[in-house]
């Protein structure tokens, strides 16, 4: 066993049993999942501070960026929404959802994810603003939602799905044209969708 792996067990062990002192020494490890281990360690604890998850979303690692990331969307202090343009895209989607997860994210964050459902050059990444904008259920999300329908396979099966929340003739129409979508998954979610409706 390295001794990295290691320290990261002891890290593990000391999010179970409360010493919290190992894991944030942990926060300032040379190895990548050492400090993505502290973050979760701190996280179960109850003592992740805002400014130690800050910090963790500009670490060089995409594996903690990720990790911290995830954690953002319970700790709505900490600003996430930089991270949704992360170059990694893995990074860029976890944001996304984050954003989607939070009680009453703010009106840049919404524009944010308005605008990277249909700009935004990662499929994976669009998809995830549209599940966001979906989740989150605000009405300046629906128009690109809508777009987001006519986007590749994967982005289509989840904008038909973040069409839940929201009512209208324009709704009604993009489901209705979802149903003959080349792909089954689409056409399946649709169906899903309108049959509580009709």
């Amino acid at each position: 066993m390295s001794p990295a792996t290691q320290r990261r067990l002891a890290v593990i062990r000391a999010g179970f049993s409360g010493d919290t002192g190992t894991a944030v020494l942990a926060l300032g490890d040379t190895d990548e999942m050492v400090r993505v281990s502290a973050l979760r360690a701190l996280d179960r604890c109850g003592e992740l501070s805002g400014v130690a998850l800050a910090t963790a979303t500009g670490d060089s690692s995409v594996e903690v960026r990720r990790a911290a990331a995830e954690l953002c969307a319970r700790h709505h202090d900490v600003p996430v929404a930089a991270l949704v343009d992360d170059p990694d895209k893995f990074v860029a989607e976890m944001a996304a959802w984050a954003l989607g997860e939070r009680p009453s994210p703010s009106d840049v964050e919404i524009a944010l994810l308005v605008d990277r459902t249909t700009s935004h050059d990662e499929p994976i990444v669009r998809e995830a603003c549209a599940a966001a904008l979906g989740s989150i259920g605000d009405p300046r999300g629906l128009p690109a939602i809508l777009a987001a329908c006519a986007d590749k396979p994967a982005v289509r099966r989840r904008a038909v799905l973040a069409l839940a929340p929201f009512e209208g003739k324009e709704v009604e129409a993009a489901l209705r044209a979802a149903l003959e979508d080349r792909d089954w998954q689409v056409r399946q979610n649709a169906e899903d969708l309108l049959s509580p409706r009709t």
